[in-house]
């Protein structure tokens, strides 16, 4: 089996499988267009290597794999600076989830100290 071939049905099967983390719900649509992009592209060069060759003369590159190579690590790059930010906003999320949460326990200890210490009613 040549590498075009392989390329082509790990793609396709990379594609099937983001469906199915999309219709089970443990993907985002927004993560998965990304991958289901770069899917899409390595089908298309797969199946038209010619493209890749044009595409890499187009970027004066001298062969094409390089070209592929830089393109993979600039997504790749993208993607962790994007989840990285993501993670960064729930780290605060959860930081001040929990200062709220102390708060309120600490007025709701508050108030019942109150009603304990207070005189019964008659």
């Amino acid at each position: 089996m040549s590498g075009y071939v392989f390329a082509v049905t790990l793609s396709v099967l990379a594609i099937a499988f983001l469906f199915f983390l999309l219709r089970t719900r443990r993907i985002r649509e927004k993560y998965a267009a990304v991958w289901i992009s770069l899917a899409l592209v390595v089908v298309v060069l797969g199946t038209f290597p010619r493209l890749a060759f044009f595409l890499a003369d187009l970027a004066g590159v001298e062969t094409p794999i390089n070209l592929l190579f830089v393109g993979g690590f600039g997504i790749l790059l993208s993607v962790c600076i994007q989840l990285s930010a993501n993670l960064t906003t729930l780290e605060e999320r959860t930081r001040t989830l929990a200062e709220e949460l102390a708060l309120l326990k600490l007025s709701t200890d508050d108030a019942r100290h109150r009603h304990e210490d207070s005189p019964p009613q008659l």
